[in-house]
């Protein structure tokens, strides 16, 4: 066995090693120097040799220092020596079996060693075959091998030990980012992959913008005015009765205007109780001549919020549904199945209409799967975020026939878990209909959502035209399609699906992806086992830097999170949250940077001080492994809770692995060089480009919604949350550049000093959170109710009256943007929560107390509505079962609220309203939903109480509010002259309101 260096040595040292003089070596000395590539001191070897002592004796004297440069053995510009004892010339040896060489390669080598002095460098070929050599012997790469000098390096081994420049490294991966990112904004943009040829049997975007132009124009269409009640429904069949005449003779078309009235249950909003009366279903059915035994339902609604003409929510649902029917009808292509079209005209009284139809009308039975069209933005392109439940079926109808894809089973999973404070007729049909189907929301612009600004000029044309051509292939599909009547058959199993930029869907059975992602899982553990538990080798040292890398890195993402999250405090505290929400740039570069500056500094403290002479590829391929090992982690996770959104985690696992695999032997012979860099970052094209596309689409949805989400929620700490997140998982696989890169000090400094430029601008007050822009408005969203308050006392005398107008800001700022425009709106001015009565005695429209407990009021004369409402007591009886029965009736506007609460020693035991059993809202009162069409009859019902101890307060309160929405009744004039206070980057929808309490 040889035992020669890799570097120049000191001629002296050299010589002697060359002549033999060092005591010869043990087979066992040598198998223990063959496995370790050391650093070793020139002078305790000179001295072994010298004193003819073992080598090993001198190995043990070497103390593992930081290298320093100066002079040794009188030759200049040497890395030399410290001391006695202390960390010197690197030098790197390999043991090579002796018998590898044939005898005259090894004379000629070593005689041209004596001729010469100083042992040549190796030629890159033979020093990278040494250090694979070297690498293989300590473990298969993962030897953690000490840094060298690049001055003494050659060919390859300075390509592999020489790091990777900051600055280029730096911008490489901004660019990369900032490309992938450029491709997903050009996709979302992309509405059409292919444009409509105008033939006959096509949807036109055109005739379906001039129904919605037509429905817009009519105003705001709340449930029970003349706006929705008469002048949409009459609008509606006069175009139906249009699109009958010129049907093409192979279809029959039937319409029916529905006026249920009914009750239900729902955990909506923490749960509460809904009651309608009289309420509009405008419904179609289209079937062959001959009729249809099984049907498919499609659904939108044509009502809207008070004060918004709700073009996207939904009054374009409904145009692009009579434009899908014109084009039906008029086919010459005969249906297998009936298409029923529900234009329903109280979704926003919280899916009231869908539940009078699914329950109530005899064509609901012929129903097999449905289709509902929703909003949750203003135009852009319409997401399928649910379907089933279960019936996998559904998906692969709508991945065979969609023309323009975009589906996202992680949107689904998202949307059902609550975190969205939101629902859609998708439940009715699936709670009280036991209906699978497809749910497809516009998601795009969620800032004018529900305000003046979702009008139709602001729906592009594409997004007609690409919501049709889908709708219309999905319908045309389904009607034709055998599975629909035996569907069943087909309904076990849920389906992993996403879109591959809007260009195709990818769909698979959700038990196929389990045994994917477990296959992924299993070549993880082969992988990283193979590194960690190698019988052959030892891989303490591996093991041991594995998993310090692994705290390393979930420090440094804890760390990460705690820095963001604590600048999200101070920034709420000081009253300047939502700066981003008109600038979302603001939030990377706050939230962003700090959240990667953090990350890179942890690491670049532990490459500095513990993996102090570990190499940097060494050090890179560890926490390669470490990324590898927690993406794994929640694949397992995902996959074992049964989530179908584990397929990210499988594409995060998979595709990296590959690309290490294929691109080991190069990093070893090459290094980190610029082919390494390319390869590698293509081979996370994938991973990152779906990563970005998918934050994209998280961004969209929850920035908006924090701008209503109540003055609970801290928006920015919520922000800081998820950008810490997404930094998170876009860092993993890039922290192993942090140990390739020479130094990160300019990346931290730039990445600190844009975060500190932009606390320092947020805190000033720089950046607006609203904005009034015609183009792109941002407004702040208020609710102004005039209301006059009754309390009642226990014997039915008024015990207090008051009037004002109660305010409401729906998100954290409140009013401090608003007092200086409207000095009275003050802390002063704080309304105080009655704590006894229900729901702090404030006319709550819906049962979000719990969300919003910053209001104001300003006192105010009292209202008087030419339609006031009235409440009353019409009996109070003894039941068998030793309970009161309390019988009320109440007769009002279109919208009332009901609430309950019982008094110590009391409980509510039954009532006549949703299935009988009382459903508590959060903080223990009941809450009841009311609304009602045209020509109502009075509303009466009964609450049964429990009385366990009587007391002298009294059994029971109950209070009712009276909401006037719509007609002269809405509007008082100190309503209209503060709300002509307000800025114009403010939306306040204004109504009248009345609140009686009476204790029984």
């Amino acid at each position: 066995m040889v035992i020669f260096p890799l570097i120049n040595l000191c001629p002296t040292l050299q010589r002697e090693a060359l002549h033999k003089k060092v005591h010869p070596m043990t087979p066992s000395q040598a198998l223990a120097l063959s496995r370790c590539s050391w650093a070793i001191c020139p002078q305790n070897l000179g001295r072994a040799a010298r004193q003819d002592r073992p080598i090993r004796r001198s190995l043990a004297l070497c103390s593992f220092r930081p290298l320093t440069r100066r002079r040794c053995c009188g030759r200049r510009g040497s890395w030399g020596c410290r001391g006695p004892g202390r960390l010197g010339w690197r030098w790197t040896l390999v043991a090579m079996e002796w018998g590898s060489e044939s005898g005259a390669v090894r004379r000629h080598r070593i005689g041209g060693e004596h001729r010469d002095g100083p042992a040549p460098a190796l030629q890159p070929e033979r020093e990278a075959a040494a250090q694979e050599s070297l690498a293989d012997a300590c473990g298969g790469g993962g030897a953690r091998t000490r840094k060298r000098s690049a001055k003494g390096s050659g060919g390859a081994s300075r390509g592999a030990e020489t790091g990777l420049s900051e600055g280029r490294a730096a911008l490489g991966l901004a660019l990369y980012l900032l490309a992938l990112r450029a491709l997903v904004q050009l996709s979302l943009q992309q509405l059409m992959l292919h444009r409509a040829a105008g033939h006959s049997g096509e949807f036109n975007a055109r005739q379906a913008r001039d129904y919605l132009e037509h429905i817009t124009s009519i105003g705001p269409r709340t449930t029970g005015s003349v706006e929705n009640e008469i002048l949409t429904v009459r609008y509606l069949l006069e175009q139906i009765k249009l699109i009958e005449v010129q049907s093409n003779s192979l279809h029959k078309i039937s319409v029916d205007v529905q006026r249920p009235t009914g009750s239900f249950s729902i955990d909506f909003l923490g749960g509460f109780t809904s009651y309608y009366d009289n309420i509009t279903n405008v419904v179609v059915k289209l079937e062959p001549r001959d009729g249809a035994q099984h049907a498919v339902l499609a659904n939108c609604h044509f009502d809207s919020v008070a004060n918004s003409p709700g073009a996207s929510d939904d009054a374009v649902s409904c145009s692009v549904m009579l434009e899908v029917l014109r084009v039906l009808s008029k086919s010459s292509e005969a249906l297998h199945h009936a298409i029923i079209f529900l234009f329903n005209g109280a979704e926003e009284n919280v899916l009231q209409a869908s539940h009078g139809f699914i329950t109530q009308h005899p064509w609901a039975s012929l129903i097999r799967a449905f289709i509902n069209l929703e909003a949750a933005g203003v135009g852009g392109k319409e997401l399928v975020f649910q379907t089933g439940p279960e019936n996998p079926w559904l998906v692969q109808a709508y991945v065979s026939s969609a023309k323009h894809p975009f589906a996202s089973v992680v949107a689904q999973e998202v949307f059902q878990s609550g975190i969205i404070p939101s629902d859609t007729d998708f439940r009715i049909y699936r709670d009280f209909g036991n209906i699978p189907g497809i749910d497809l929301a516009f998601i795009e612009n969620g800032y004018i959502y529900h305000t003046k600004y979702d009008t139709a000029d602001r729906i592009l044309t594409d997004s007609i035209q690409r919501a049709g051509d889908n709708i219309l292939a999905v319908l045309k599909y389904l009607a034709t399609s055998d599975m629909l009547a035996s569907s069943s058959e087909y309904q076990h199993g849920n389906m992993v699906f996403f879109d591959v930029l809007g260009l195709f869907v990818i769909a698979y059975p959700s038990r196929v992806g389990s045994i994917i992602n477990y296959m992924v899982v299993m070549a993880v553990v082969l992988y990283l086992g193979r590194k960690l538990l190698h019988p052959k080798h030892k891989t303490a040292t591996y093991t041991k830097d594995f998993f310090c890398g692994l705290g390393i890195t979930l420090i440094s993402w804890f760390t990460s999170l705690v820095t963001v999250l604590i600048i999200a405090v101070f920034i709420s505290l000081i009253g300047q949250s939502l700066s981003w929400y008109n600038h979302f740039y603001v939030s990377v570069c706050l939230y962003g940077t700090a959240a990667v500056a953090k990350i890179i500094f942890i690491h670049s403290l532990a490459k500095k001080f513990y993996f102090v002479n570990a190499s940097d590829q060494y050090l890179g391929d560890v926490f390669f492994d470490v990324s590898l090992l927690v993406h794994c982690g929640f694949l397992t996770a995902l996959t074992y809770r049964g989530l179908c959104s584990a397929f990210i985690s499988a594409v995060w696992v998979a595709l990296p692995l590959l690309t290490k695999l294929c691109m080991h032997k190069d990093l070893k012979q090459y290094g980190a060089g610029g082919k390494f860099i390319t390869f590698y970052l293509l081979g996370m094209f994938i991973p990152y480009l779906y990563a970005l596309y998918l934050i994209w689409a998280v961004f969209e949805m929850f920035t908006p919604i924090l701008g209503r989400s109540g003055s609970e929620i801290p928006p920015d700490v919520v922000l800081a949350s998820i950008l810490a997140g997404c930094t998170m998982i876009l860092s993993s696989y890039f922290i192993n550049f942090i140990y390739l890169a020479k130094s990160t000090k300019r990346t931290m400094l730039t990445l600190t000093l844009v975060c500190t430029v932009t606390f320092l601008l947020v805190c000033s007050g720089t950046f607006f959170p609203y904005s009034s822009n015609p183009s792109s408005p941002k407004p702040k969203r208020v609710f102004l109710q005039h209301v006059t308050r009754t309390f009642h006392g226990l014997d039915g005398h008024v015990v207090k009256r008051d009037s004002g107008i109660w305010i409401n800001g729906f998100d954290y700022t409140g009013m401090s943007h608003i007092t200086p425009h409207i000095p009275e709106i003050n802390d002063s001015t704080r309304a105080h929560c009655e704590e006894n009565a229900p729901l702090c005695g404030f006319p709550w429209y819906l049962p979000v107390h719990f969300l919003i407990r910053k209001n104001w009021y300003l006192p105010a004369p009292e209202v008087s509505p030419r339609d006031p409402a009235h409440f009353r007591l019409v009996s109070k009886e003894q039941t068998p079962w030793d309970s009161i029965k309390l019988t009320f009736e109440a007769t009002g506007p279109s919208h009332m609220s009901f609430y309950v609460r019982t008094h110590k020693g009391s409980t509510l035991s039954q009532w006549s309203l949703g299935n009988g059993t009382p459903v508590t809202s959060k903080g223990g009162d009941y809450f009841v939903f009311y609304s009602h069409g045209l020509q109502a009859s009075a509303w009466q019902f009964w609450i049964e109480v429990q009385v366990l101890e009587e007391q002298p307060e009294g059994m029971v309160t109950v209070a009712i509010a009276a909401h006037y929405f719509s007609g002269e009744d809405k509007r008082s004039s100190q309503l209209d002259a503060l709300k002509e206070k307000f800025p114009d980057w403010t939306f306040p929808s204004a109504w009248v309101c009345t609140y009686n309490l009476f204790v029984f």
